[in-house]
């Protein structure tokens, strides 16, 4: 998201963002259950309102925050056009800092449990399945196949699991 031109929009953005990774880092640390409203503070080193000031509730801080990550992989599964676009999206997932890939999964089991959040998995769904048929356009019958192969490896990294990321390609080259 592109910072406000306005400063106060931009230090209260910032300060929005801030709360969201601190969510993210305490989700990645002890789940969902850790997050309540003097972790949070605590972790991004705000008072205690600033949480309530910027979220309605920890709830919506934690959905806040399942919104922002899927919005972020939804974003990126919308403009990969190769197989190296979505190895290099898996690759990152890897790369990235385990807690915070343990938070994502923990926040998407978190909508899983919620009728109300499902919308956002379907979101990622159909961006992963949209972006299979973009890979594999003659060969429908091979997507699910590229879909569940990219949910095993995020999960792998999640896990600290080995991970082949060649398999996308030998999926996408028949």
């Amino acid at each position: 998201m592109p910072e406000p031109a306005d400063g106060r929009l931009r230090k209260g953005e910032r300060r929005r963002r801030s709360l969201l990774d601190a969510t993210l880092r305490l989700v990645g640390r002890g789940g969902t259950a850790a997050v309540t409203q003097r972790a949070v503070a605590a972790e991004a080193g705000v008072p205690p309102s600033a949480v309530l000031y910027y979220f309605a509730s920890v709830d919506g801080l934690l959905v806040a925050a399942l919104t922002s990550v899927n919005d972020r992989y939804v974003a990126r599964l919308d403009t990969l056009d190769t197989i190296e676009d979505l190895v290099e999206l898996v690759e990152d997932c890897a790369r990235q800092d385990r807690l915070l890939t343990i938070a994502e999964y923990e926040l998407f089991l978190h909508a899983a449990r919620r009728e109300d959040l499902r919308a956002e998995l379907r979101r990622w769904d159909t961006a992963l399945a949209g972006a299979a048929a973009r890979l594999l356009p003659a060969a429908a019958d091979r997507r699910p196949l590229l879909v569940a192969a990219v949910n095993g490896l995020c999960l792998a990294a999640a896990l600290g699991s080995p991970h082949d990321t060649g398999v996308l390609a030998r999926l996408v080259d028949g």
